[in-house]
């Protein structure tokens, strides 16, 4: 191959590279596809990312093809990649076993049999250490130079896409807390056991969200949003909302105005995830038969979200203890919920969480006060 043709190819394994990582925000996502495009790219057997965590001095990763641990951490100054982040230096290894630099532990416990190591810092615009590169066990023999410059022309787009997915996860992670707080806010004034109704109506919903096939990022939509369903309850008087007993017709109907104080509270955010709070909010208690509330939709006319948390909601208000009513036992709450499909709920729905009930109760025995 001339050096003309090896330009040509290196320009476009960066525009295709370039295309594939850029569309994605979540970093864990991120580095999948990063290690993934590398693979392709050096024709190696392994690739793994390493994050330099700044607060805990550790590099950690959540790619590393072959083994089943999601998270690897390790002290920055530890092994190779440890040496490529202190030293910022590019290490090229052609005889694992053969090197003193390597260290067989990880080896022996996976069972792997490493024989060629080729890792390289990863640096932000600054010019700082971020992480490092490292594949392993190219298919044609050991990596050579070529190897490196192609290894260190991806990490500067590479080092890019991370920085700006980090950033997206911190400002993710704000509107997360600032969701939650909000939704703590609500709830506290309705029952004791706040937290524990918040934590078990997003996990159910995910669950039931994953039960339906829905994708990687609806179920990330509504775990994130249903904490928020109830947020039109800050509209509602305490003597109703505290009362201790069966409510009267007229306190009933002034209760059911929560779900539209929640669609006016939510309405017309910029956020994707506060407009699908807002239709969680307002539509989670309308029937899948018409003879819901606020709006009496019908069917597919409720939002999907909406119809998941309806499940999720009237599950866990029916195990939970209340000064009016005792706990139902798990399983005749699900009897209920079957009971109800075509009716209060969405078929499709019922079985979703039919098929994750298993999880369902696991969560739901975790959580007990």
């Amino acid at each position: 191959m001339t050096e003309t043709e090896k330009l040509r190819n290196r320009l476009n394994l960066l525009l295709q590279f370039g295309e594939v990582v850029y569309k994605e925000t979540r970093l864990g996502k991120l580095l999948e596809l990063i290690a993934a495009q590398l693979k392709k790219a050096l024709d190696c057997d392994r690739c793994t990312v390493f994050i330099l965590d700044k607060k805990t001095d550790e590099l950690w990763s959540k790619v590393a093809q072959g083994i089943q641990d999601s998270e690897i951490r390790m002290p920055s100054g530890k092994g190779i990649a440890g040496e490529v982040a202190t030293k910022d230096r590019i290490i090229n290894i052609g005889d694992a076993y053969g090197s003193p630099q390597f260290n067989r532990e990880i080896d022996l416990i996976t069972g792997y049999r490493t024989r060629s190591i080729l890792a390289v810092p990863l640096k932000d615009a600054g010019g700082n250490i971020m992480g490092v590169f490292e594949a392993m066990n190219k298919n044609a023999g050991p990596f050579d130079s070529d190897d490196e410059g192609v290894l260190q022309l991806i990490s500067s787009i590479a080092a890019s896409a991370i920085e700006n997915a980090r950033l997206y996860e911190r400002l993710y992670q704000a509107q997360l807390e600032t969701i939650y707080r909000l939704a703590m806010t609500a709830e506290y004034r309705d029952q004791e056991d706040t937290a524990v109704h918040l934590k078990h109506v997003s996990a159910y919903t995910a669950l039931i969200a994953e039960g339906m096939g829905l994708s990687e990022q609806e179920i990330e939509n509504i775990r994130s949003a249903s904490p928020l369903h109830d947020i039109g309850k800050v509209g509602i008087p305490d003597a109703i909302l505290l009362k201790p007993a069966k409510l009267s017709e007229t306190e009933y109907a002034e209760m059911k105005k929560h779900a539209g104080y929640g669609g006016k509270i939510l309405s017309d955010a910029a956020s994707d995830l506060l407009r699908i709070a807002c239709e969680i909010a307002e539509s989670h208690h309308e029937k899948f038969d018409g003879t819901g509330y606020p709006a009496g939709l019908k069917g597919e006319q409720i939002p999907l979200y909406a119809r998941i948390m309806a499940v999720a909601d009237v599950f866990d208000a029916l195990c939970m203890p209340r000064v009016y009513k005792q706990a139902w036992p798990p399983e005749k709450a699900r009897e209920f919920i079957v009971s109800e499909s075509g009716k209060a709920f969405d078929p499709e729905v019922v079985k979703g969480f039919e098929r994750m009930y298993h999880e369902i109760i696991k969560v739901a025995a975790g959580n007990k006060q």
